[in-house]
């Protein structure tokens, strides 16, 4: 077998470059050099040999943006284990659920989801140690009481050198969980190769990404968007990155762009929206060279609004978990606001019919479909939904698409009723199943509208008990008790009825249609 580590392509190779003084990580105005992170993923390893975690095993991070992160993901990888970042935005059972089906032996939290551990040491069999980041207390209650060690970072190791793993380009490397269409997660498995192939395609074709670049993500690094724009694109080339622990608000993210003085933004479109309603200053992003834009389609008059204010280009794209970051996207110089632009270098993108055959007529309403070098594996214990998303070569993305004749690719819609808001992914069967646990509520049908930048929100359809009313802030109050705040909806609407087909299943499409119709204007 090949060898081939990520974690060594990364990391390693700035040290034996001679970059261990260049700046790795600014967190909170701290410096973490790559010499400084080389050491503090020694020590994520000599605590996994510790802790006796053996290769192939799963270790789960429930870790905010903060140095340890990238740590603990590196020490992983070049210790041949499989780390998997999950979502801080997530509840406890929604964590527990997932941590349960990864089968982690170990989880890793920052010292404020300690209060999790309860949650996940009684859902998750295999769960035998827990590792509190930071804090004066090991965790939240002590080992009798949870039946789990837990243990403090970093008193369980030293930064002394740690041995690389043999692992090979196809070695098990990451997963990360993304949601399908039934609300349940999926963990989507990547190889070690993954990571580069999307540094050498995107980052490098796309960003141009150098060593002088400084990297500021909105995106977090639990998600595929962020952990290239915050640890495998900077990584690559000896750039540096800038990490926000805290959840990202348009004040402190401008803060921070006016304090670290980043070249390269990343953020969604519904960022993007918060952003300009803010009404920042004309030279807030005088720093930035590029903004870039993924996790839903990025609305042209958006695009337009905040590239003629700032002064530098907006690339939107489209990228999947499934395909670890973007592999359509806009490039500088020719940006077409409203489209996705093009293949980036070193990928593929078709569209077909419901047959599976290929449309190649030009403005034709057609399924995505996508091949190139970071595709995962497959989802870990989903056959079924592994082959149907993985057929060949080809990823089924699952959106629906219309190429031109110029070849710029647009996104339509997709072929199911998921939602995207805010650039992740919801699924409507999961909110409806907490909305009609309400007393007050009868049936309930969940779809994605759009809010008055044109972009995708939560829309709940609610039906009434008998002799019951609605009311909006005790529903939302429900919500914020039981689900993460992504998937909370952003408008009621009360309905005597809800459309269904003569075999009782809603038509959602109606719904989607009846909010198409009463939406605004886009704003000038």
């Amino acid at each position: 077998m090949e060898q081939y580590n990520a974690a060594v392509w990364l990391l390693d190779r700035q040290l034996d470059q001679g970059h261990g003084d260049r700046t790795a990580y600014r967190v909170d105005g701290a410096t973490i050099s790559y010499a400084d992170l080389q050491s503090e993923v020694w020590r994520a390893q000599n605590a996994l040999r510790g802790l006796d975690v053996r290769r192939g095993e799963r270790v789960a991070l429930i870790v905010d943006d903060e140095a340890a992160l990238p740590a603990w993901f590196l020490g992983c990888l070049r210790s041949g284990v499989v780390p998997v970042p999950l979502s801080t935005m997530l509840t406890a059972e929604e964590l527990a659920s997932i941590v349960a089906d990864a089968g982690a032996g170990v989880v890793v939290v920052s010292a404020r989801y300690g209060g999790l551990l309860p949650a996940l040491a009684t859902a998750a069999a295999d769960l035998r140690d827990a590792v509190v980041l930071s804090g004066d207390s090991p965790g939240p209650g002590a080992d009798h009481q949870l039946d789990l060690p837990v243990h403090r970072w970093p008193d369980i190791a030293e930064p002394s050198e740690a041995p690389v793993a043999s692992t090979g380009p196809d070695s098990p490397a990451f997963w990360l969980y993304s949601s399908g269409t039934t609300g349940q997660p999926k963990g989507v498995m990547h190889r070690h190769a993954s990571l580069q192939a999307t540094a050498e395609s995107y980052a490098r074709a796309v960003l141009e990404i150098g060593p002088d670049d400084r990297c500021l993500s909105v995106a977090k690094l639990f998600f595929a968007y962020g952990l290239g724009n915050s640890l495998t694109f900077p990584l690559s080339v000896g750039a540096s990155a800038v990490l926000n622990p805290r959840r990202p608000t348009p004040p402190d993210v401008l803060d921070l762009v006016r304090a670290e003085q980043p070249t390269l933004f990343f953020a969604t479109p519904g960022f993007i929206a918060a952003l300009v309603d803010t009404d920042p200053a004309d030279d807030a992003f005088a720093s930035v060279r590029c903004t870039v834009s993924a996790g839903e389609a990025l609305p042209a008059d958006l695009q337009r609004r905040f590239q003629g204010r700032f002064g530098h280009p907006v690339l939107d794209g489209i990228g999947t978990t499934e395909a670890l970051h973007i592999f359509l996207s806009n490039t500088k110089g020719d940006e077409q606001p409203g489209t996705s632009g093009r293949p980036v270098p070193g990928y593929d993108a078709r569209l077909v019919d419901e047959a599976g055959h290929e449309v190649t007529e030009p403005d034709t309403p057609a399924y995505l479909e996508v091949r190139g070098p970071s595709l995962a594996t497959g989802y870990w214990c989903r056959d079924a939904a592994t082959r149907a998303a993985f057929r060949g070569e080809w990823l089924t993305t699952g959106d629906v698409y219309r190429r031109s004749a110029d070849g710029y690719w647009t996104f339509l819609g997709r072929n199911n009723d998921m939602i995207k808001a805010g650039g992740i992914w919801v699924s409507p069967a999961e909110v409806e199943s907490v909305l009609v646990e309400h007393p007050d509520v009868l049936e309930a049908a969940v779809v994605g509208g759009r809010d008055r930048h044109g972009l995708e929100a939560t829309v709940a359809f609610l039906v009434p008990r008998a002799g019951h009313e609605i009311d909006a802030e005790a529903i939302d109050a429900h919500c914020r008790e039981r689900m993460a705040a992504f998937k909370r909806p952003r408008r009621i609407e009360v309905t005597d009825e809800l459309p269904k087909t003569p075999t009782g299943k809603i038509r959602r499409f109606a719904l989607r249609e009846r909010l198409a119709a009463e939406a605004p204007p886009a704003p000038p």
